[in-house]
């Protein structure tokens, strides 16, 4: 039995917006809402980016495949699987990818990032979901990668200045439970990761 409230009676109704910064970058938005109950709200902030892909890669012993690199938001340096935006060409950057363009976007920046591949017959994708559903209408596509090798030097973006690092399953479970592994869609992609082994 279904006894979920009917989504209609819950949405909000986009009534102004103002554009604050739009470029290839982000867009940057300033709304006004009208609630369900008819009762009105602004400013509300949000933003649209590229959709993104991440890699939960381990090598031939099984160990994890990291990076570590500073993260502005939080003004730290991280552990963290690799990463990188999703390219959907056509010139609308915030078009939404398909799966073949997320895939192909999680190779080259597992490549990019740590120098390392995997087969195409090692590559599964575990889950797309909403970045940070509150603020912002991107999503991470989410794929493992199993039996990775180095295949040569890391070839990182103008702005990323990382380091790799092995971790085996016991070295990742002690990070994220010292906070040293800290960004939740990372920690939902381990975990979602070892659901496919265990």
């Amino acid at each position: 039995m279904d006894n979920r409230i009917d989504a209609s009676k819950l949405q909000w109704k986009e009534i102004r917006t103002r554009h604050i910064v739009q470029n290839r970058w982000i867009d940057f938005r300033e709304s006004e809402f009208m609630f369900p109950d008819g009762t009105t709200f602004a400013p509300y902030y949000s933003y649209t980016r590229r959709d993104y892909a991440l890699t939960v890669a381990t090598d031939e012993e099984g160990r994890f495949i990291c990076v570590r690199q500073f993260r502005q938001g939080i003004s730290k340096v991280t552990t963290e699987f690799p990463a990188g935006g999703i390219e959907t060409g056509g010139g609308d950057e915030y078009r939404k990818p398909d799966l073949r363009q997320a895939l192909e976007a999680a190779r080259r920046e597992l490549e990019e990032e740590t120098g390392f591949t995997a087969d195409p017959g090692s590559w599964q994708h575990l889950i797309t979901v909403p970045s940070c559903a509150t603020i912002s209408d991107n999503s991470a596509w989410v794929f493992a990668a199993r039996n990775c090798r180095p295949r040569g030097q890391i070839k990182p973006d103008d702005t990323e200045f990382l380091a790799t690092e092995l971790h085996t399953r016991e070295e990742m479970e002690e990070l994220i439970r010292n906070g040293d592994f800290e960004q939740s869609v990372h920690v939902m992609a381990y975990l979602l990761a070892l659901r496919q082994t265990d």
